[in-house]
């Protein structure tokens, strides 16, 4: 029986072909993915980078006055702005390991934790208004909550140049709440980009705050939308919350 030397070697150009093929898809499953990790790297280093720096900016503004005025006051505000960065690191290591979803939320009061957000906002000249009592919780996690409101507060006053006021307050139907200001607002045609990741049309934007509002609010299963506020400005309603009251004694 004579063996047919074209067709082995045929046969063995097709293998080899095969072979370099399936290194091929291999070296690009393995690029694609590395891609993937890089970006959501980038993306954690820079959701770090930016929430950081609201308490680090109002710790610095209270050291200036401090040197300037001696009063102690500022050393209290300048020790929660370092408590508050402590928190964060945890709780942003703790997200990196466990991802976005909220595994274990307690009852949080609204009108304590939004006052406690604004005080790790850099304000200037805004003002906050608060229309709910104290009598109103929702199931959150509590840091990432926070982390909410400074980024929405955050917003509005970067996006206004006069002085801006800030309300909050639980929706009609007790689905959620909302968060706006009457400031210059944001055009329909842009209310979906916002949240993406790097959107920001303020010269001192870094585009993440919006984006990680959005990852705060799919991580508690909530809803979030932007229309025109009451006084023609920026309204985030968040819905789909469970909202309760406790009874006031």
């Amino acid at each position: 029986m004579e063996l047919n030397t074209e067709a082995i070697s045929g046969l063995g150009k097709a293998a080899e072909r095969i072979g370099i093929f399936r290194d091929v898809t291999e070296r690009a499953k393995r690029e694609e993915e590395l891609a993937g990790q890089n970006e959501r790297l980038q993306e954690f280093a820079g959701t770090v980078a930016h929430d950081l720096r609201n308490p680090l900016n109002v710790a610095t503004g209270r050291l200036e006055l401090a040197r300037k005025t001696g009063d102690v006051e500022h050393f209290e505000a300048i020790d929660q702005s370092h408590e508050r960065m402590k928190e964060m690191i945890d709780e942003l290591l703790s997200l990196a390991k466990q991802g976005q979803a909220v595994l274990d939320p307690n009852a949080v009061t609204l009108s304590e934790i939004t006052t406690q957000a604004w005080e790790h906002v850099e304000t200037a000249d805004a003002t906050l208004e608060i229309d709910v009592d104290t009598s109103v919780v929702i199931l959150a996690d509590e840091g990432r909550l926070c982390e909410l409101f400074e980024n929405l507060f955050r917003n509005a006053i970067e996006h206004s140049k006069e002085r801006v006021t800030v309300t909050f307050g639980t929706l009609d139907d007790d689905t959620g709440f909302y968060v706006e200001d009457d400031g210059p607002g944001i055009a329909a045609n842009e209310r979906d980009e916002v949240f993406e990741v790097g959107y920001t049309d303020a010269e001192e934007g870094t585009g993440f705050g919006l984006s990680i509002v959005q990852q705060i609010v799919d991580g508690h299963e909530w809803e979030i939308a932007i229309t025109e506020g009451t006084r023609d400005g920026a309204r985030f309603e968040i819905r789909n919350v469970d909202i309760d009251r406790i009874p006031q004694e």
